[in-house]
């Protein structure tokens, strides 16, 4: 496809869409009579709710139906794609893995976010230092992994003049001037893992802060007034009145980046490609189904993704609805 095909495709699905909408805003324009409201919103949802069904709908159950399918989607073998998701081994470290993304980056993410909102909370630096720790929430997750990748990177020791040649990666050279040896960190199992989750960390801490500092001046001051009045303070005055108050954005920013984790997929692959045990659901997903061409055991995958996902985005859901009910 040549580029004059690319942009004749991108005039025509403009051109589609401004199309659709005109048509749109002529109908309900026209539309009178005691039900011409319920008629126009109809109008305005019915577009969305189209795409909706193309896009998202459409997919999710052809994905459905062809996790059931052999590689090749010629044929029939029901549960097979899901045993094997459940009992090859490479797959329950694929498994592990995800598991371990879940428990540690929403916890650890949301701790220091919470502890950093606290500390700095109506001091004179808090801007600045909001700043400092929502920076990476604005670089793209590619971009964060290079910027890692680049941290950890290793290279083999040489002597020059009877001096060892210093490293690139900033981790190696610490641990080369501590008088350790420097690791080819991203190969290192399990501990590669867990390097990429810090990753994560350090984007989804911003987040967290935000989200939780602006939960933390929503406190009215009557009950921190008055507990300090009581001789309620420092770690008493967090886990008494700070945390209870807090609890529900909280528990929405744990869910909120334990959706983000689960379909994580892009510091993985920019890493270490899913190689030395560090893939997860996301990046084996694409791994089958792109690289290996098994398109019934990557729509598996992707079947126990959504699966995994739709719980908590439910859960997610209903606490927002409980804090805007406040």
């Amino acid at each position: 496809m040549t580029l004059l095909d690319k942009v004749f495709q991108l005039v025509v699905a403009v051109a589609l869409f401004a199309l659709i909408m005109a048509l749109v805003l002529f109908v309900s324009d026209r539309l009178r009579g005691r039900r011409a409201e319920s008629w126009q919103g109809f109008t305005f949802v019915l577009p969305a709710v189209l795409l909706l069904l193309v896009g998202l709908i459409y997919p999710a159950l052809r994905t459905l139906y062809q996790s059931f399918l052999n590689r090749n989607s010629t044929g029939f073998v029901g549960l097979d794609n899901y045993i094997r998701v459940f009992t090859q081994p490479e797959l329950l470290l694929v498994l592990r893995n995800t598991a371990l993304w879940v428990i540690i980056t929403p916890v650890l993410a949301t701790a220091i976010g919470l502890v950093y909102a606290v500390l700095i909370d109506r001091s004179r630096v808090e801007s600045f230092a909001k700043a400092l720790i929502f920076l990476p929430m604005a670089i793209s997750f590619v971009g964060a992994s290079v910027i890692w990748k680049f941290l950890y990177d290793y290279k083999q020791v040489r002597l020059v003049d009877g001096e060892p040649t210093g490293q690139i990666g900033l981790v190696n050279q610490f641990i080369q001037w501590l008088g350790g040896e420097p690791q080819n960190l991203l190969v290192n199992e399990p501990w590669n893992t867990f390097l990429l989750i810090i990753v994560m960390i350090w984007i989804q801490a911003g987040f967290a802060m935000t989200v939780l500092s602006a939960a933390i001046k929503a406190i009215p001051d009557d009950i921190v007034e008055a507990a300090r009045l009581d001789g309620v303070g420092g770690l008493r005055m967090f886990f008494a009145i700070t945390l209870p108050s807090i609890r529900p954005a909280v528990v929405v920013v744990l869910t909120t980046i334990a959706i983000g984790v689960l379909k994580v997929f892009d510091i993985v692959r920019t890493m270490t490609g899913g190689q030395f045990g560090t893939s997860v659901v996301a990046n084996e997903f694409y791994t089958q189904s792109f690289r290996s061409s098994d398109f019934g055991l990557g729509s598996a995958l992707a079947i126990l993704l959504f699966v995994l996902v739709m719980p908590i985005v439910i859960y997610n859901v209903r606490q927002m609805r409980k804090v805007d009910a406040r």
